[in-house]
């Protein structure tokens, strides 16, 4: 009989070497998760676990990668690598071949296996838990599910979950909790209880787990539902923690006000300052935070990609960095080299706004009749600082910037 693994040998994901666990492993993206939430939660007494982790396991901060949206990030940490080698670098991009504008929510478009598919090819149980099923298909690229070595769903079709597209059936009664509304804090939670379950019953050797960050699109730090939110996450790390895992917590981006005083959206409407300048259907603006989700956001992130000829592209540049409340203006080969991202599914010209500030197309093509809060939004330099928190010590080497795509490189090879 020919052994194809060591089983002591490391489980390699595009290029980085992961250690086989000897306890299940347990990552944690918190979308949204600005530092500071659970901070004000712990200051009030309501985050006891989070408290207790991060004084005797670990706590610092990661960088995201840019833009700082959840699908590039999720990919990032699923992968271990940037958007450059995964190619997810938005929700939205425009295909110059095709002509048309497209959604990249598919697994064609991901460009790199995934860590969950290298180590259940390894021989290990994996599980995948996330709040929206935009990001399951992703995410689950490449898991074999008649095996019976992997689980991936979304809390948002739980109850179509079937053994041979998830792994699972009858995911409602396995959870205990009625299927949550996809607006709602519900929607999380959900992903938290199942984690807990799993780990229980299926005990898998990896397992991922991503909310979603409906809280944090409409309450910031110390707020009551933000405070109530972090409690009852704190109830979970709590159950996970006592299972005896390692837990590592990161998020996709960080969250921050994007309004004027008066409480409308601050934005800076491009295609209508590229409109006066240059005339309608001249260039195309994409903002790559568009996707069926808008009610927390109106598709008004702070990262933003222009189309335009290239006799144009350096005009375009100089005109939108003269534009107050925009902090990058580039061209494209500049914006890959800084940002790590993939040439063909971003457009000439990368702009990104400043922490207030939000961009938008034109104000005719927003629909802002979702937001019942003043808006708070992401995308931008200003929401790349994300929270590290592990319930066991790391040790990261002299002089390495964490970056949140190293999530599993700490969970499985620096935890001590």
């Amino acid at each position: 009989m020919t052994m194809h693994h060591r089983i002591d040998s490391d489980v390699v994901a595009n290029g980085r070497a992961y250690r086989r666990p000897d306890r299940p492993v347990v990552v944690i993206c918190i979308d949204g998760s600005e530092p500071g939430y659970i901070e004000r939660a712990i200051e009030q007494g309501l985050a006891p676990n989070l408290d207790r982790l991060m004084k005797t396991g670990a706590s610092t901060t990661a960088l995201s990668v840019i833009p700082s949206f959840t699908n590039p990030n999720n990919l990032s940490i699923i992968t271990g690598r940037p958007p450059a080698v995964h190619g997810i670098a938005g929700n939205f991009f425009y295909d110059r071949e095709a002509g048309e504008e497209v959604m990249m929510n598919d697994a064609r478009f991901l460009r790199a296996p995934t860590i969950l598919a290298a180590f259940q090819q390894a021989g290990l149980k994996v599980a995948m838990v996330t709040a929206k099923d935009k990001l399951r298909t992703l995410l689950g690229k490449g898991l074999d599910f008649a095996s019976g070595t992997a689980v991936a769903f979304s809390s948002e079709k739980a109850d179509k979950a079937s053994k041979a597209e998830n792994g699972i059936d009858a995911v409602l009664d396995f959870v205990g909790l009625p299927l949550p509304e996809v607006y709602s804090a519900d929607l999380s939670e959900f992903v938290f209880a199942a984690g807990v379950k799993l780990l229980g019953s299926f005990r898998p050797d990896v397992m991922y787990l991503s909310t979603t960050d409906y809280v944090q699109h409409k309450a910031a730090p110390g707020s009551e539902v933000a405070n109530s939110f972090y409690a009852m996450f704190d109830r979970y790390v709590g159950l996970l923690d006592t299972a005896g895992c390692t837990l590592v917590m990161t998020a996709d981006h960080g969250m921050n006000d994007k309004h004027l005083p008066n409480g409308e959206p601050d934005v800076i409407y491009l295609q209508e300052i590229l409109d006066a300048r240059y005339g309608a259907g001249t260039t195309r603006v994409i903002l790559p935070i568009t996707d069926p989700y808008v009610a927390h956001h109106g598709a008004l992130g702070s990262f933003a990609t222009v189309y335009v000829d290239a006799d144009r592209q350096a005009e375009v540049v100089r005109l939108l960095a003269g534009v107050a409340g925009i902090e990058v203006s580039i061209p494209a080969s500049e914006a890959c080299a800084r940002f790590e991202l993939p040439a063909d599914r971003i457009g000439d010209v990368v702009v990104l706004s400043a922490r207030h500030k939000v961009l938008g197309t034109a104000a005719a093509r927003h629909d802002l009749s979702g937001l019942t809060e003043p808006l708070r939004s992401h995308g931008g330099l200003t929401e790349q600082t994300v929270p590290m928190i592990a319930n066991r010590r790391i040790e990261v080497p002299a002089g390495r910037a964490l970056r949140n795509f190293d999530v599993f490189d700490v969970a499985l090879n620096l935890v001590r």
